[in-house]
């Protein structure tokens, strides 16, 4: 080991300590003034009973599989939506132009609402017509509301993933020949598609956060589940229920975006 590798071996243990203690500092702060606070029992009673957390977990749980599975179709529908719209902004030809008009005016509208709004107007919206069923299911529907918001981030994630391939590449895959399409497809898709994956693993992470949100329109997921418990038990704890579920799964899927990001980072360095 040279001096160099010595010396940052040095700062790296430094940092860890003074991570370590500051860490160790707040949590002995929260622990030992908290609970110091005038309404701490009544707090701790409302929001923390162990009975009604252990009551209601299991149902909880269950309920956290329609958020799972109401995730796992939507992602698809996300990832295929998001990347037509990228591809739509991304096209040259002028006789393609209305598609890029299309492809920008979808991502400015749909990123400038709420997407809780967007789940209500469609949820609500559309189920109004009087369609027969299943057509006016809240499970239909508010996938489409998530797919149609996320969507528009992805594919501008996706783009900003293609913007950042280098123009030469694709003129030295038209001097050989290739059309447009084959350069897209074989050139610079697949270096766009793999530069943004940490991104759009972030954007996953809080699709399935957002996924929640459907329980204003009816589906019995965590939420609304969280909501029937408390009113049941004139308790919050399913609440904080609902949100230890949440980051059992949220926390590890952040953590490997955070490994994807710090991998990609340390190729280009």
């Amino acid at each position: 080991m040279n001096r160099r590798e010595a010396y940052e071996a040095r700062q790296k243990k430094r940092a860890l300590i003074i991570a370590t203690i500051s860490t160790l500092l707040v949590v002995a702060i929260v622990v030992i003034f908290v609970p110091m606070a005038p309404g701490w029992e009544q707090v701790k009673k409302s929001f923390f009973s162990g009975d009604i957390f252990v009551k209601s977990f299991p149902k909880m749980a269950k309920a956290f599989l329609l958020n799972i599975a109401i995730f796992a179709w939507s992602a698809p529908l996300v990832a295929i939506v998001g990347l037509l719209i990228a591809l739509a902004r991304s096209v040259r030809s002028p006789a393609l132009f209305p598609l890029r008009i299309f492809g920008a005016a979808y991502v400015d509208i749909f990123r400038g609402l709420p997407v809780v709004l967007v789940i209500y107007l469609i949820g609500f919206g559309i189920p109004g017509l009087g369609l027969p069923r299943p057509y006016n299911s809240p499970y239909i529907w508010g996938t489409v509301a998530l797919v149609l918001t996320y969507s528009a981030y992805v594919a501008e994630i996706l783009r900003s993933g293609i913007e950042s391939v280098h123009a030469s590449q694709r003129a030295a895959g038209l001097s050989l020949g290739m059309s447009e399409r084959s350069v897209m497809r074989d050139i610079i898709l697949p270096q766009a598609i793999r530069r943004v994956v940490p991104a759009n693993m972030n954007m996953l992470i809080a699709m399935q956060k957002d996924v929640a949100l459907l329980s204003f329109i009816g589906p019995v997921e965590i939420l609304r589940q969280a909501g029937i418990f408390k009113s049941l038990f004139a308790n919050f704890t399913p609440y904080v229920v609902a949100a230890v579920i949440f980051l059992v799964v949220t926390i590890p899927a952040t953590r490997y975006a955070d490994y994807l990001m710090n991998r990609q980072r340390d190729a280009r360095s």
